[in-house]
């Protein structure tokens, strides 16, 4: 599946001007994301090692989403913003609440909510290089292809780990749906995966 089948819904117009607002905020808090991503693929590795193809590919990716990290970091500094601790976005949080609890179905869900997040990153990577500064847009425009190939590993793992397409596309509706209801709910606070401010 192509991350364009997904029909994502697209991030509110209210959201891509409080980014612009927000900058500082923005930079911030995608560094958490990104080290929240490699952490996701960490512990997937620590938890599933019978499953040799799964976490050699998280481990390069765990590696890929430091390194952005550690790009995203840069270019604060380059900006004079400082680096510090924020309260996380409840849109990770509500998407896990539907994970199911029994294997082989929780990781299946973990590995299909990981695809769903990653590919509303790439969604928004790709809104806010129409709205923020040239350098800023040429960075967010660099990680798409990362983001979507992301996106793709995480939904070919849960395939190979189900075997149902059925199933698949079930969970896939699942999370997707919890998506767009965070995405367009109003939130109190600005974050890279927040609602409406």
């Amino acid at each position: 599946m192509k991350l364009e089948d997904l029909r994502l819904a697209p991030t509110p117009e209210g959201w891509l001007q409080e980014a612009v607002n927000q900058m500082p905020l923005l930079l911030i808090d995608h560094a958490n994301c990104e080290k929240k991503a490699a952490s996701t693929a960490l512990n997937l590795m620590y938890r599933y090692v019978e499953h040799p193809s799964l976490i050699i590919a998280l481990s390069k990716l765990a590696r890929e989403e430091l390194r952005h990290f550690e790009q995203v970091v840069e270019i604060m500094g380059k900006r004079s913003i400082d680096y510090r601790q924020l309260s996380s976005s409840r849109y990770a949080g509500e998407l896990r609440a539907a994970v199911r609890t029994h294997e082989p179905a929780r990781l299946v869900d973990l590995l299909v909510m990981s695809a769903v997040i990653e590919a509303r990153s790439c969604e928004r990577f790709g809104r806010l290089c129409m709205v923020l500064d040239a350098d800023l847009a040429e960075f967010y425009r660099s990680l798409l292809k990362s983001e979507a190939r992301h996106f793709a590993g995480y939904l070919s793992f849960a395939m190979d780990i189900s075997g149902s397409q059925t199933e698949i596309d079930e969970r896939l509706a699942v999370f997707l749906a919890l998506d767009t209801k965070a995405i367009t709910r109003p939130d109190a606070e600005f974050r890279f995966h927040s609602g409406l401010p």
